[in-house]
């Protein structure tokens, strides 16, 4: 997948909600994911420090280290 050709990213709270998952949990396990993985930051006036976002690769990379991260905390 070329990840320069995004159409659209969905934000970390939505990725969560989508997910089931807490987005704190989340942001710990995607804090060392970069753009190449499909994370991105967006900044806007509530969010100037940023927020995460993520391509549907990066939502695919994201549910891998949340197994890697299950299986690895058991």
């Amino acid at each position: 997948m070329q990840i320069n050709k995004l159409h659209s990213v969905r934000t970390l709270a939505l990725v969560a909600k989508d997910l089931g998952e807490d987005g704190d949990r989340l942001a710990d396990i995607a804090i060392d994911m970069e753009p190449e993985d499909g994370l991105i930051w967006v900044y806007d006036p509530e969010h100037q420090d940023g927020t995460m976002a993520f391509s549907q690769f990066g939502i695919e990379s994201l549910r891998n280290l949340i197994e890697i991260h299950r299986s690895t905390t058991k």
